[in-house]
Formats: C-alpha cells, structure tokens, sequence
C-alpha cells in the first residue's frame, strides 16, 4: 500500500479520535469552562451536527473538487479549530470549534474516500478503502483512551493540541503524495445529483437510516457520561477511565470485525441475535455500575455488541443507496452522527433525575428498545437485497 494512504489514515485517526475522545475528558472540561457535565456533554452533539450537516453538503460539493488542495484544506481547518479549542476560555468558542472540525472531518472524509481507491489498482480498492477506516477503529482502541490519559496528567486542553499535532504529518503527506493536478473522477454511468437525492424518497432507505440512527444515539448517550460513572458510581480514580474506554475500543473491534463477516450476507442474524442482547446490557450496566468487574466486562461487552449491531445497519444504509454512489456515504455518515447528536441530549436530560449518572444507562436501553420494537416487524424487509459491492 503506498505511503500516503497510510497518511490519510493517520488524517482519519486524528478525526476519529477527536469524535470520541471527550468520553474521558469532560468533567474536566466542565470544571475549567465552568459549566455542567451535562452541558459539556453538547460538545459531542455540536460535532456530530456538523458531521450530519458537512457530510451531504460537501459530498454534493466535492463531486468535482481537486483532491491535493481539498484534502490539505480540510486537514489544516480540522487541526486549526483544535488548536482554537485548546486556548479558548469559552464554551460558545469551544462549541463552536466542535462545530467546524466536524464540517472539516465530514469533508475530508468525502473525498478521502474516493481518494483512497485511487491511490491502487482497481484490484486492491477493498484492501486501500479498508487501511484508511482503520483510522477509526484504531482511535477507539488507543487514541480516545491515549488522550484520556494525556488530558488526565496534562489537562483536557493537551489532548486537544496532540490532535491538531497529529494532522500536520498527514497534511505534509497529502501535499508531497499527491498529484498538483485535477484528479477527475470516471464519471461514466454515475447518475445525476437529483437522481442520486431522489433515493432519499426510498422508504426502505429512511427505515434503516432511523434505525442506525436510534443504535448510535444509545451508543453515544453512556459513552459521553461513562466517566463520571467509572469515578462516581464505581467509585475508582480517573485512570480507570481510560481501563474503560480501551475496553469499550477493544470491544468495538470486536464487534466491527465479526459484523463485517456476517452484514454483507446475514445481516438478519446479526441484527436478531446482537439487538436484544444490547437491549439486556444497558441496564445491565446501570444495575451493576458499582461492580468494578462487570462494568469492565459489559463495557466491552456493549461496545462490541453496539458496533456490530450499529455497523450492520450503516451497511444496510450502503446497500439500499446503492442508486447514489457518490452520495451513499454522506447519507450512512448523517445517519450515524444524528445519532451522535441526539443521543447525548436525550441522556444528559437524565443526570438531574433520581437516575443521576446512570441516567444514560438507562436512557440507552430505551433508544435500543424503540429500534427494535420497529426493526424487528420489519426485518424481512430491512434484510432483502443482498449486493456484491457497498462502496463502488
């Protein structure tokens, strides 16, 4: 695989691990902007708005985009609003940085994508395609509990410079690997932007879009509160955290792993056998929070399980916007990160009733009930139509 791929997913690293890494961060993050864990809990939200609002906008966008300035551009605005966010004192500010690095993330994204399998053969674009979403898995297993870590000795703000650090090697990768010319993408048989936004009118395409969008939103409503469990309803110091959250990374692996097996070929036995044992989890979790050992297990018992249920889904999203092969992307991308918006609103809503902290717990089983309860009437259908190819 050539080098700059590798550069890309290092660029993908960075941004996956920025999505995920306020999980370990946010008490402090609260304390130091003086606001509530609660309200700091928004910052995943803002990203994940300007996830869902970024990846259609610039995959409408970057049909005909040069790849070296738009990939470059995208990098320098992601690591710029890092490092903004590393020295503001305010939470607008801070929020706002949050805002623009996801419209960065979304619009690297778009275009790496398409990038990726052009840097090999035609041969070897599944292998390309899946070197660069490494990125993402790799940030759950050690860059999220990595800058959990570094925010605990350093400060939440050390976290963030190491993430605008991180994008420079990408940065000067895509500017000495990549051709200076317009790298134009074979257009031949691609439908049009309207034909490719009248999927959208699909039912079948909304129905599995709500879904990965109600799995994520669970997923992401405990994992932005899982710190203050881990110190305050266990009762450990906050390096535990980060036992935590390379647990959950770990079990996400996991769960990716074994749900690409089956999602192309079985995804009704995936979705029937991980959704119900998901649902079991999450008050699992809250029953036994101050167990050290089962928050240890269920976290990464939940982690792969919402990963493999979630990336079942999102696959599902890519088959039934097969129609809209430049766009399908930016639909299970806006599908997922609604979910990332949503679910931290709704579980932070719970920190101030009697549920406290465990709040989100609870609140993540009921998103992943709704899911089924909708899923499971329909999952002939949610299932039918296999293809060969999700990304072409």
């Amino acid at each position: 695989m050539p080098l700059p791929l590798y550069l890309l997913a290092l660029a993908v690293f960075a941004m996956g691990t920025s999505e995920f890494m306020l999980a370990g961060l946010l008490p402090d993050i609260a304390s130091d902007v003086d606001v509530t864990v609660g309200t700091a809990g928004v910052l995943t939200s803002g990203f994940a708005i300007g996830m869902i609002v970024g990846a259609p906008l610039v995959a409408v966008l970057a049909r005909h985009w040069p790849r070296r300035p738009a990939l470059l551009g995208f990098v320098l605005v992601f690591a710029t609003a890092h490092a903004l966010g590393a020295v503001t004192t305010s939470f607008p500010v801070l929020f706002a940085t949050r805002v623009i690095a996801a419209l960065a993330n979304a619009g690297f994204l778009a275009i790496a994508l398409t990038a990726a399998a052009g840097l090999v053969p035609p041969g070897r674009k599944g292998r390309a395609l899946a070197v660069l979403l490494s990125g993402t898995t790799v940030a759950t297993i050690a860059g999220v509990p990595g800058g959990s870590v570094l925010g605990t000795a350093l400060g939440w703000r050390a976290t963030f410079w190491a993430v605008a650090a991180l994008c420079l090697p990408a940065a000067l990768g895509i500017l000495k690997g990549f051709p200076a010319g317009h790298d134009e993408d074979e257009a031949t048989g691609r439908p049009s932007l309207r034909a490719e936004l009248a999927q959208l009118a699909r039912p079948r395409l909304i129905l599995v879009m709500l879904l990965g969008a109600l799995v994520n939103a669970a997923t992401f409503g405990s994992l932005t509160f899982l710190a203050p469990v881990v110190t305050d309803s266990t009762g450990l110091g906050e390096l535990w955290i980060s036992v935590a959250l390379v647990l959950f990374g770990a079990g996400s692996f996991v769960g990716v792993t074994v749900a690409g097996r089956l999602s192309d070929r079985r995804p009704g036995p995936a979705i029937a056998v991980a959704g119900p044992l998901l649902l079991i989890g999450w008050p699992t979790l809250a029953v036994l929070a101050n167990v050290p050992a089962a928050l240890f297990t269920l976290v990464f018992v939940q982690g792969a399980l919402s990963f493999a249920l979630g990336s079942t889904l999102i696959t599902r999203v890519l088959y039934e916007a097969a129609g809209a092969p430049t766009m399908a992307g930016s639909y299970a991308t806006a599908a997922l990160n609604v979910g990332a918006a949503v679910g931290p609103v709704v579980a932070a809503a719970t920190l101030n009733t009697e549920a406290g902290i465990l709040g989100p717990l609870w609140t993540s089983g009921l998103l992943v009930a709704v899911a089924l309860l909708i899923a499971f009437p329909l999952l002939t259908v949610i299932t039918a139509g296999r293809g060969t190819e999700v990304l072409r």
